[in-house]
This record gives structure tokens, sequence and C-alpha cells, in this order.
């Protein structure tokens, strides 16, 4: 009994976190688009803030042990590989997906990270692909065709630039989970991704430093630029690690599935950006794709463990 609500707890937890991170994604539709803000801006001042904010909070945690991951340079190149290619990229991309499009379509593209992270498996590693995984693929790729085309298959529902973005943001999200793990093996994740935001908001500001010709700054902006760093950064990640406490890791990875569907209907009430049912069954397509990914891969995983112990 006290297993199972320890894991409806980490379920809960990790429910939450991927509500706010969908609540992020649909104020920064409102900050790229309504309010206009200049992408490189915006990217440093985001990265800058919750970088400060996560190094503080890591340091009180862990003191002097934040600077372990400067220790070894297979952890250093980890964690610098991380800041440009994953965290950098994935925020860029994300960015003009939404600014060029909507919050919703480009969070559902994103979703589609543990497909590329298979993709890349397959391709470098020279994995066999498992029958989920090609299953997951063509069902994915249903769900993106209905979503992108609402139905009407003579053309796509938004700009193709934007959808270009998207699966750039896609792509960068597989390299964001992949390419910190050198870096977190003997490092709290909590610091490596202090260390990699604060790292990105080095180099955005060096293009672009936000306290050079900002935008005109309003109650709106402020408190939109707050909500972006503390529900799309800090709150939620530190939810997620603390889901982990309680259930594992299969089990909280599937309550990601709240963040498209949150993005969805929110984007419905604030920015009547009505859905079809065509749309919605793409959205529903998505979602059972990732989650027929992870169940067999998890599956696949567990079988190997067995055949090798045996």
């Amino acid at each position: 009994m006290n297993k199972q609500k320890n894991i409806v707890k980490g379920m809960l937890w990790a429910g939450t976190a991927s509500i706010s991170w969908g609540v992020s994604g649909t104020v920064l539709q409102l900050i790229s688009q309504n309010l206009a803000i200049p992408a490189h801006w915006m990217l440093s001042m985001r990265t800058s803030a919750a970088g400060a904010i996560l190094l503080i909070i890591s340091a009180i945690l862990y003191r002097g042990k934040i600077f372990n991951v400067f220790k070894s340079w297979p952890s250093v190149i980890s964690l610098f590989s991380y800041a440009v290619f994953g965290l950098m990229a994935n925020l860029y991309t994300f960015y003009y997906a939404v600014q060029t499009g909507n919050a919703s379509m480009a969070t559902i593209l994103q979703y589609l990270s543990p497909l590329f992270i298979v993709f890349g498996g397959w391709f470098f590693q020279h994995s066999r692909p498992l029958k989920s995984d090609l299953l997951s693929f063509v069902i994915a790729m249903a769900g993106v065709f209905l979503c992108l085309t609402k139905g009407n298959f003579g053309h796509l529902a938004i700009p193709l630039n934007s959808f270009l973005w998207g699966l750039g943001s896609g792509i960068t999200a597989a390299f964001y989970v992949v390419l910190p793990q050198k870096a977190a093996e003997e490092n709290s994740p909590l610091v490596v991704l202090g260390w990699g935001t604060a790292i990105a908001g080095v180099l955005f500001n060096l293009y672009q430093p936000f306290w050079v010709n900002p935008p005109h700054i309003t109650g709106t902006l402020v408190a939109s630029v707050s909500t972006v760093v503390l529900f799309g950064t800090i709150i939620p990640f530190g939810m997620l690690m603390h889901a982990t406490k309680f259930a594992p890791s299969d089990v909280v990875s599937i309550m990601d599935a709240l963040q498209p569907i949150v993005t969805a209907i929110l984007s419905v009430i604030f920015f009547k950006e009505w859905m079809n049912w065509i749309e919605i069954l793409g959205i529903v397509l998505v979602i059972l794709a990732i989650y027929i990914l992870q169940n067999g891969r998890r599956k696949g995983h567990l079988e190997q463990e067995y055949d090798l112990h045996y």
C-alpha cells in the first residue's frame, strides 16, 4: 500500500511539473507574439536569471561540491556540449517555433524527442529497432500529419518555417537529454542544469546583452518573463527531481503527456486557437506513440537484463 501511495505521489509531482511546462510554453507565445519581444533579448534574460538562481540553490544545497563538475575533461566536455547544443539550441529553436507558429504545435513537435533519441541509437550505435519503435514511429508520423493539416490535406495549418523550427526543437530536446549524461554521472542533475544554464546565459549575452537596448519594461513583461523563468525551468525541474524519489523514471515520464495537453487547452482559452477533432486525434496519437515507444523500450531492457542474467 505504501509503495502504491508513493507512486501516486511521484505521478502527482511529475504531473504538476508537466503542467508547469505547459503554462510556460503558453506564456512564451504571449511574449514572442503579443508582446513581440526579440528572441535574443528574451533568451539572454531567461538563461541569465535562471542560471543565477539555480547556481545559488545548488551552492546552498551542495556548497563547494558544485565545482566538482569541472574536475575531469569528459565531464567538462559533456557540460559545455549540453549548454551549447542541448540547452541553447533547444531554447532557441523552441522560441522561434512558437513565435512563427504557436505553442501548441511547437510543444507537440518537441514532445517527439524520445523518438529522435531512438533514431540516434539506430544510426550512430547501429542498435536494432524494436517492433514497438517502428509502430510508434508510424503512429507519431500519422499524429503529426493530422496536427499539421487539421484534416485539410492540401496545406499546412502552420507556416513551413515554424514546422522546421519545431522539428529542430524536438531534435535538440533529444540532445538536451543525452549530452549531459556524463556530467551527471558524478554530479547532481541540479548542479549540471545550473552550470549549463549559466554557460548558456553567458554565451547568449555575448551576442545580445540583456541590459543593452532592452524592450519597454511593463508589468506584463516582468510577470511573463518571471513565469517562464520560474515555471519553465526552476520549479518544474525541482518537482521532477522530487518525483523520482517516489516513483520510477518510466512511471514519471508517462506524465510528460500532460504538457502538450495543457498547452493545447490554454491556447484555446487565451489565444482562441480552436481545434477540430482531427487535430485532437493527432495529439492523442502522438502521445500514444511516445507511450508505446517508452513502454516497449522498458520491456526490451528488462528482457535483455533477464537474458544476460540467465
